[in-house]
């Protein structure tokens, strides 16, 4: 496929629908999340640092084009609420794994993260989902395993409802075309969920 908007629309749909893991995921009700995500944009986990080093992240797994990426749809929020509730036990994985990525950037670029260019951002990324990120801490998280952490909330944060903290504007919903949680006499059809056909 050459077009970049149904390449990444697509990207998105078999990701959740076919990596089961992250369909359930996407699933799961957040309760203290989607409360705390009302309550307030400000952080709740995430030290400022942090946070910039994970949007930046976000950014790179779904960059923005002519549609919106994952920092305008605010998946950054959306981890920063879920890791101070419901995904708590990924808490310290962030620690140690942001920690991790300033060090590799640092290395390879001597510059921290946030602030390379994408091409270098995406550089640093391959060699973390690849493992194999010189200047990566030894110790008991491992760089694809912190990868593989945050390109899947990001997805879930592009794609849960907003009500979570992500998704902001519906910018994942329309990229794929989901038409949300309504309900109508008869439900929608597969292609209707996949925005293939219209509703």
């Amino acid at each position: 496929m050459t077009d970049p908007e149904l390449t990444r629309r697509d990207f998105l749909r078999d990701t959740t629908i076919y990596g089961g893991g992250l369909w359930i995921s996407l699933s799961l009700p957040r309760p203290n999340a989607a409360r705390a995500a009302a309550e307030s944009s400000r952080r709740a986990s995430l030290t400022e640092a942090e946070w910039i080093t994970v949007e930046a992240i976000t950014g790179r797994i779904i960059p923005t084009d002519e549609q919106p990426g994952a920092i305008e749809a605010g998946c950054v929020n959306f981890i920063d609420k879920a890791l101070a509730h419901e995904d708590a036990q990924a808490r310290p994985l962030y620690s140690l794994g942001v920690a991790g990525a300033e060090q590799v950037a640092q290395r390879r670029f001597e510059r921290s993260f946030a602030k390379l260019a994408a091409g270098e951002q995406d550089e640093v990324l391959i060699s973390l989902e690849q493992g194999s990120a010189p200047g990566w801490p030894e110790g008991p998280v491992s760089s694809a395993v912190f990868f593989a952490t945050v390109r899947a909330h990001t997805i879930i944060g592009f794609l849960a409802d907003p009500k979570y903290g992500g998704n902001r504007d519906f910018a994942g919903w329309k990229l794929v075309g989901y038409p949300g949680p309504r309900h109508h006499l008869g439900g929608y059809t597969p292609d209707q969920m996949l925005g293939r056909a219209k509703i």
